[in-house]
């Protein structure tokens, strides 16, 4: 079977849980760039990649790499690559979305269109036609320029793969779904251990939690463009994909996964959330704000988004809010703690240095995680 080199754009700075997610799953990565994982796969792997990747962005299928300092350049090496093996005569193809960094090529609109030409030009001498309908499947094409390397691929995801369709609701300043499960993934929690999460806006972090624990594969209930790509996928892998994915949910799991938000109308969206995730009864959600958070048990986990001060009228707000936020982790004994938040007096209102803190980018925002570990609980018999 033909393999490709398939392309994961992740989370900046996160590319070790990425990583970790593909060789899972049984791949070979040949290249690991700044938010940017590169393995080898055949048409299966699109599918399962799809389907199964709880922290990519999109799956990504290279069409080819080359060094181009000019557009003549740029013309003839996108002119120079094999479209006619990936894109049918009737397909719809167009440059989505163009980026260059430290390149002397650095107009994405310009990049867009040379490419498209370049790419007409090819496919007109392969075809022998001077007129494409485009009226087929869609074959969005991606472009990045990295130091005057220009590496072209096929989207075969379409929206982002964060986009799992159980949040229609989001709150304000929410986390995407694929940083939420990289975050957890970045800790030690594991589905016998609690989690909570007090700021849980729209319940991002407890239902990507509970998905996890319960097996369900984030991409299995959404599409994705390559679905339509019959000259290179047969439909039958994309039914193959998502029955191996049933196989493996398992929704009877025991778990103690909890969202608190003070907000009411917050909490029902969020209840709504997980309901179309199918872990609604795995999940307890309820109305309570950060200063009544209890917990008999030991060796837990808060894991949560707090408020970062987006606006400046709450910016005044956030030493109060994360003194709080300290106040009720020292109450809970043995306990571990995780934020992501951009604000940068979080370590000297919660009133303890974190024992580490990575730099991530949410979105735009430069954001902090914040990990404060609790002692690891004694080994069972």
């Amino acid at each position: 079977m033909k393999t490709f080199q398939l392309i994961v754009p992740c989370h900046f700075g996160l590319e070790a849980v990425t990583k970790r997610e593909i060789y899972d799953l049984g791949y070979e990565i040949t290249r690991v760039e700044d938010g940017r994982i590169t393995f080898e796969g055949d048409a299966e792997a699109i599918c399962r990649a799809n389907v199964f990747l709880r922290t990519a962005e999109r799956v990504l299928l290279q069409v080819g790499r080359f060094h181009a300092e000019t557009f003549d350049e740029l013309f003839e090496g996108i002119k120079a690559l094999p479209w006619e093996e990936y894109i049918p005569q009737d397909g719809k193809f167009w440059v989505t979305k163009a980026s260059s960094i430290k390149s002397k090529l650095f107009s994405p609109s310009d990049i867009q269109s040379i490419a498209k030409k370049a790419m007409v030009e090819r496919m007109k001498q392969h075809y022998h036609v001077n007129w494409f309908p485009e009226d087929g499947a869609p074959y969005p094409v991606r472009i990045f320029l990295m130091k005057d390397e220009v590496t072209v691929a096929l989207d075969t995801s379409g929206d982002s793969l964060h986009k799992r369709g159980y949040r229609t609701l989001s709150s304000r300043a929410p986390i995407t779904e694929t940083l939420a499960a990289a975050l957890i993934m970045l800790t030690p929690w594991h589905a016998d251990r609690i989690l909570v999460d007090p700021f849980c806006g729209s319940g991002t972090f407890p239902i990507e939690a509970a998905m996890m624990a319960a097996n369900i594969a984030p991409g299995m209930n959404r599409d994705f463009t390559a679905e339509q790509w019959t000259n290179l996928i047969e439909r039958q892998l994309w039914y193959d994909t998502v029955e191996e994915a049933r196989d493996q949910i398992n929704t009877d799991v025991d778990v103690d996964i909890q969202g608190y938000d003070i907000d009411g109308e917050v909490v029902k969206a969020a209840r709504e959330n997980a309901q179309r995730a199918g872990v609604d009864h795995l999940i307890h959600f309820q109305q309570r704000a950060v200063a009544d958070l209890r917990h008999p048990k030991k060796y837990g986990f808060i894991i949560t988004n707090p408020p970062y001060g987006e606006r400046l009228e709450d910016k005044e707000d956030l030493p109060y809010l994360y003194t709080q936020i300290g106040d009720v982790y020292r109450g809970l004994d043995s306990w571990s703690m995780y934020m992501i938040t951009s604000y940068e007096d979080a370590e000297k209102y919660v009133g303890r240095k974190a024992d580490k803190n990575r730099k991530i980018y949410n979105g735009m925002i430069k954001t902090y995680f914040y990990q404060f570990m609790g002692p690891k609980p004694p080994k069972r018999k």
